[in-house]
């Protein structure tokens, strides 16, 4: 990596300079798979860090140890038991969105990878991250037409730079119910939990029926009372708006709970409203905690294959569905004749300057997951420019892994904890501050903004498999406390990434088909 960085800072001329460009590139994507990363290693890390973001009691065979008791009171003011879940990013608030929508891709990732998850050893934390989550969604639907979807306001707690274990900011809680919708954040808690009971069907089949009635019950509600979660809860617009609205949710919920029961009325819901509610009308570039579109194109489109889907009269809205998922990924690949997803000079894919890994690990995770599904139906992907076989897929999504692990000009692994360089100073408030353990003394608000925000010395609390937001649209990375558009992670920005690495990790045992080089030109 230091030769590379020599190349571009001693390359004066044009010529020189694009050479170098080539070189950087074509190391990435050319790796010889014995000379990759450790992706097992890189995944029992990826798993600790949601240790790192528990709220409530802590368990006796927590990890984490720098982390203790926090958010004890949650739900109290309120009369109901909300304690338990994860905080989502550096601060101490409970959002209930995207913590549903990281437990949908733990779970997605552990029904894809399980086996590989349980080669490197991982399978029961990997169960035990999923389980704190739904557990918490189960405290949080207290009523069918109830769900409390956040704890905390993020203003406040915006004011403070506290410990979770000492916090003084208020602990108010929201929810939406009948007069008050939130479809959305229903249908993503219903996905949450539908994908979590196919999970646990075999290993806890009481919890996997549980999960399940709740889940139906809140696609219910969803449906049934319409309306945007940020129009009821207005405190969460500053902070996780429903940009896309809630119909992407409605149609997600309803493939998962297909899948998740094999009851026909699911999957009619997401084709009879297929046109409707966007999924077949709706080109998008992006899969995120807000915009689920992408995603459930593909699960849709690759239900096409299966026989009794064909018969069932929805042949051309199946192929609708094909046709947008294969829009979303050709624009990864750079393959398409339109719009393609933006990149930076090293080949990261880049979507915005704030937290740009989740798209990175999201769009890594469907590629992923699609050439597993072009290789086992012996398909290719149809792009503008060309079908993209299932191995040239896997790799696109390697280098991206691999840019992550730290294959990019900083020399830098945006995964915290992994290699021998990454980011020290996370924009992380119980990470930047002495841990509970070593003083267990109060740390008041101002107090941790006057002394622990301001300083240049490195974290003193490693939150081991954070993802962070990552460089910006040039490959430069800052690593500074105040730079939280770069240096805060995310629990979503992780929990995509678990899924990629345990495929990476189950070829790199096999020593398969992602030797094969790839193209830096793809």
């Amino acid at each position: 990596m230091e030769e590379k960085r020599r190349c571009f800072s001693l390359s004066q001329n044009k010529f020189l300079q694009h050479w170098c460009v080539i070189l950087f590139i074509s190391s990435l994507a050319i790796l010889p798979l014995t000379q990759s990363f450790n992706y097992g290693k890189a995944l029992s890390k990826s798993l600790l860090y949601f240790e790192s973001q528990r709220s409530g009691r802590l368990p006796y065979n927590q990890r984490v140890t720098w982390r203790h008791h926090s958010g004890l009171t949650d739900g109290l003011e309120q009369g109901v038991d909300l304690v338990g879940g994860y905080y989502d990013a550096g601060d101490n608030v409970k959002f209930g969105l995207p913590m549903a929508f990281t437990i949908t891709m733990l779970s997605w990732g552990v029904l894809e990878y399980g086996d590989e998850i349980s080669s490197a050893g991982e399978y029961t934390h990997a169960l035990e991250a999923i389980k704190w989550g739904t557990d918490y969604c189960l405290k949080a639907h207290t009523h069918p037409n109830v769900l409390w979807v956040e704890v905390g306001d993020g203003d406040t707690d915006h004011y403070c730079w506290q410990r979770p274990e000492d916090m003084t900011t208020s602990r108010q809680a929201y929810k939406v119910d009948e007069k008050n919708p939130g479809s959305d954040v229903a249908g993503e808690t219903a996905a949450a939990m539908a994908a979590a009971s196919i999970v646990f069907r075999k290993t806890n089949p009481h919890y996997s029926h549980l999960l399940l009635q709740h889940a139906e019950q809140l696609f219910e509600f969803g449906d049934k009372f319409r309306g945007k979660y940020d129009e009821s809860v207005r405190v969460v617009k500053g902070y996780y708006p429903s940009v896309s609205g809630f119909k992407d949710e409605l149609l997600w919920a309803a493939l998962w709970l297909y899948k998740a029961t094999d009851k026909e009325d699911y999957l009619s819901y997401a084709l009879e409203k297929a046109n409707e509610f966007g999924g077949i009308t709706w080109a998008i570039t992006e899969f995120s905690w807000d915009v689920k579109f992408p995603a459930l194109q593909i699960i849709a489109s690759m239900l096409l294959t299966e026989e009794n889907h064909r018969e069932m009269g929805f042949k051309l809205v199946f192929e609708q569905y094909r046709s947008k998922a294969e829009y979303y990924l050709c624009a990864c690949l750079n393959k398409n004749n339109g719009s393609n997803v933006n990149r930076t000079p090293a080949g990261l894919l880049y979507i915005r300057q704030w937290n740009n890994m989740q798209y990175v690990s999201n769009a890594a995770f469907l590629l992923t997951v699609y050439s597993d599904y072009l290789r086992a139906s012996n398909q290719r992907l149809r792009c503008d420019r060309g079908k993209v076989g299932p191995e040239e897929v896997l790799l696109f999504a390697r280098s991206q892994a691999d840019y992550i692990l730290g294959a990019n000009p900083m020399g830098m692994s945006y995964l915290v904890g992994y290699g021998s360089r990454y980011p020290q100073r996370m924009h992380h408030r119980g990470a930047s501050i002495e841990s509970y353990r070593e003083n267990k003394g109060f740390i008041g608000c101002t107090q941790g903004y006057d002394y622990w925000y301001p300083r240049n010395d490195p974290n003193p609390n490693v939150v081991v498999g954070a993802l962070v937001g990552g460089p910006d649209h040039m490959d430069r990375f800052s690593d500074d406390r105040k730079n939280f558009m770069q240096t805060e992670a995310c629990t979503y920005n992780t929990a995509s990434l678990v899924g990629v690495l345990a495929k990476l990790h189950g070829v790199e045992e096999e020593d398969g088909y992602l030797n094969t080089p790839l193209l830096a030109s793809s």
